[in-house]
């Protein structure tokens, strides 16, 4: 994850306008065809629409290192039990990789209404992608854990497909959100009686659609000049032990509590715990989260970079990255070979993760995988009477 970072000065400058995007984070490119399913959504294909605003460098290289985050944290689980130092890690990067990834998708969800265009998207960029891969997987985890009986389960996202269920909830509430007084206090609120409140079940994944909701509703509010106060050189300087803190915080915590509280998919008696505990933890990861969010965006380059188009492919990473996650569980790579545990085992076991989902987010593995992520669908859906006019004028 290593990349040239040039530390940024007083600038001001603001950040290009914010461009809608239906699936927010990670956003596939654009379809071949000009029409995206779950990308930016500014453009129209009719005569005389603006033409599609350019990609914004610092997002796209902002999911790209935040998916590799993400592939290298699913590295270091098997690890966990055995390093402290992995563990230490493990902790730190769970506290801010997904804020990050729903912060953004938040933000990038700020123009979402009920419009038909934009319902479509979200159907074919996430809806619909979330179907696949949940049926996929399922086939999956009975072919390599030799689990005939595991059941097809819309209801009960398996593994990584718990973003794109909760992704469609997070966006087909933004209207609601838009029209409260008080949305970030109150999806706080939300959020920590989630915590404390065991008989949610496991539904949609509830627990995590609604603990990790504050993140999506700030992202909603914020604006370009809150991504340029992150960027500011004090920050930077700043974000530096503030890092070095958290490791250390969480090294001395490794042994003394779960990590299970960073996936936020309990509540705190299901994780043995009082209930209060649940509503402290909840408050203190969310500070915890949003300043090491702030911390990695000040360090996140701004101009356009190597990686940066790979940014755009970061769905297909995130979604295809977990069979190999799973099934070197599966198939026991972490048992098997001993020496993966071993210092340099874990760093070349870090390397193939970043490897691998780099590939993964690469413009061929889109192509061939377009069918799944970015379905065009025109056969399922209406055609719009409103864009027929403006094409016939």
């Amino acid at each position: 994850m290593t990349n040239s970072l040039r530390p940024g000065g007083h600038q001001r400058n603001p950040l290009p306008p914010v461009r809608e995007q239906s699936s927010a984070v990670p956003t596939p490119r654009p379809s071949q065809g000009g029409t995206d399913a779950s990308a930016e959504a500014g453009a129209q294909s009719a005569p005389g629409a603006k033409p599609a605003k350019q990609r914004d460098a610092f997002f796209d290289n902002a999911k790209y290192l935040a998916i590799v985050l993400v592939a290298m944290g699913h590295s270091w689980e098997p690890l966990t039990d055995g390093s402290r130092a992995a563990e230490a890690l493990y902790m730190t990067v769970y506290t801010f990789h997904m804020p990050a990834f729903i912060l953004i998708s938040g933000y990038f969800s700020r123009s979402f209404d009920m419009r038909a265009d934009r319902l479509k998207r979200l159907v074919t960029g996430v809806l619909v992608p979330f179907v696949i891969f949940e049926v996929a997987y399922t086939f999956f985890k009975r072919w390599a854990d030799d689990d005939p009986t595991q059941p097809i389960s819309l209801l009960d996202p398996w593994y990584l497909t718990w973003f794109l269920a909760a992704l469609f909830v997070w966006r087909m509430t933004t209207p609601l959100w838009k029209l409260v007084r008080w949305p970030i206090p109150l999806s706080i609120a939300i959020a920590v009686l989630a915590s404390i409140s065991p008989d949610i079940g496991d539904d949609l994944d509830l627990q995590r659609v609604l603990q990790f909701l504050p993140f999506f509703v700030i992202g909603l509010f914020m604006k370009p000049e809150h991504f340029q106060l992150a960027r500011r050189r004090e920050v930077k300087l700043l974000s530096i032990p503030v890092f070095a803190c958290a490791l250390l915080l969480a090294y001395w915590a490794g042994p003394r509590m779960t990590s299970a509280w960073f996936y936020h998919r309990d509540s705190a008696q299901e994780l043995g715990a009082p209930w209060w505990s649940g509503v402290v933890m909840t408050l203190a990861l969310l500070g915890c989260s949003l300043v090491l969010v702030a911390c990695f965006f000040a360090w996140v380059p701004k101009r356009k970079m190597w990686f940066t188009v790979l940014g755009a492919g970061t769905l297909y990473g995130y979604l295809l990255h977990g069979f190999l996650a799973k099934g070197s569980r599966f198939w026991g790579w972490f048992d098997e070979y001993e020496w993966l545990h071993k210092p340099l085992g874990e760093v070349f076991v870090t390397v193939v993760a970043a490897a691998v989902v780099t590939a993964l987010c690469t413009p061929p593995v889109q192509r061939a995988f377009r069918f799944a992520m970015e379905p065009k669908m025109e056969w399922a859906f209406k055609r719009d009477a409103a864009a027929i006019a403006r094409h016939r004028r």
